[in-house]
């Protein structure tokens, strides 16, 4: 298995998180009450730290899945391997989270293979459990464990979907950009960087966002501005940082490139 696939941590004091809402509430009764949770939105509003979050909150480890085209249910549930001259049977990191009571995360589940969909259903309903068909064994879940999924439906809409059977198995919560005053908040939070510039950042995200002709896949996340926000707090030029951490990721066009330094240069 790839080592890289999964990344398991015991964080006793939570990240920062600002809370826009009652996620918070939400997520804490989900798993109160056994339910898995979907988190939906684009990329960059905070839903895997989110996530970290809630898991120091609750006092549970967190195993994080990122999901791609290749992850498959051998991936997740494990797989036999040699070791010496034995042949050894390694968990994967849904195996390992159902075991000890984690929350697993399993961010943009919609990127993973159909198989993988087919694994974790038996999870998300009333049974709780999984079958390992190469051991012929069924674990059942203790209440400690929490299934939680990620989707960006913006950027899968007529690529790959979640199909309605399976969304109907998690309680939804949807994450947007934070409003202009909580987003500077985030920023000056995170970087220590001066209020003014924070909101001369946040108008330049929101622009970005704005410009619907450009065709661009992703827009200015909250996760680019504070990527600025610490460039410029370091000491790089505002102009250079802006370019570097929220322009230079969002295209390769350089006539892209250049009306949006353009846009910004103004601004900042």
């Amino acid at each position: 298995m790839n080592q890289q696939l999964s990344d398991t941590q015991t964080v006793k004091t939570p990240p920062f998180y600002m809370e826009t809402g009652k996620e918070g509430d939400v997520f804490t009764h989900a798993f109160r009450n056994k339910i898995p949770v979907l988190l939906k939105g684009p990329t960059g509003t905070g839903k895997s730290r989110f996530v970290a979050y809630m898991a120091a909150v609750l006092g549970r480890p967190l195993i994080t899945v990122s999901c791609h085209e290749e992850t498959s249910s051998t991936d997740l549930i494990g797989r036999f391997i040699i070791k010496g001259a034995e042949t050894v049977w390694m968990d994967g990191p849904l195996v390992t989270a159902v075991k000890t009571g984690a929350i697993l995360y399993l961010d943009e589940l919609a990127e993973a293979r159909p198989d993988v969909i087919v694994a974790i259903h038996p999870l998300t309903d009333h049974r709780r459990e999984m079958y390992i068909d190469k051991l012929g064994e069924t674990i059942q879940a203790p209440d400690e464990f929490m299934l939680a999924a990620s989707f960006n439906p913006g950027y899968q809409r007529g690529y790959k979907e979640l199909k309605p059977s399976t969304r109907q198995r998690f309680a939804g919560i949807s994450f947007r950009y934070p409003e202009a005053e909580a987003e500077a908040n985030i920023l000056m939070e995170e970087t220590g960087i001066e209020a003014g510039i924070a909101g001369k950042l946040v108008k330049i995200g929101g622009k970005i966002r704005n410009l619907k002709e450009l065709g661009l896949a992703e827009t200015a996340s909250t996760r680019l501005l504070v990527d600025a926000a610490r460039l410029i707090h370091s000491g790089l030029p505002r102009r250079l940082a802006v370019r570097t951490a929220i322009v230079e990721p969002l295209t390769d066009d350089e006539e892209t490139i250049a009306a949006l330094c353009n846009l910004a240069d103004l601004m900042i």
